[in-house]
């Protein structure tokens, strides 16, 4: 894999887990701010924040295995 390749990777890398974490606190502010009241929103942000949470870890493993492979 190519230095630019790799460059692109960890840039994949980090847009997920900004999105991830971006999730993380939307699903922390309901918690903390709506809840019992807003309970309706739970499952849909969750859903939301473990498809994200996912997204970046395979993102992370994807960039780590090609790390390992241009080592």
């Amino acid at each position: 894999m190519t230095p630019e390749e790799l460059k692109k990777l960890d840039k994949e890398v980090r847009k997920a887990k900004r999105r991830a974490s971006e999730a993380a606190m939307e699903l922390h502010d309901l918690v903390e701010d709506a809840l019992p009241g807003a309970y309706e929103q739970l499952p849909g942000i969750a859903e939301t924040t473990y498809a994200a949470c996912k997204a970046w870890d395979e993102a992370r493993r994807e960039l780590e295995k090609a790390q390992e492979e241009t080592a």
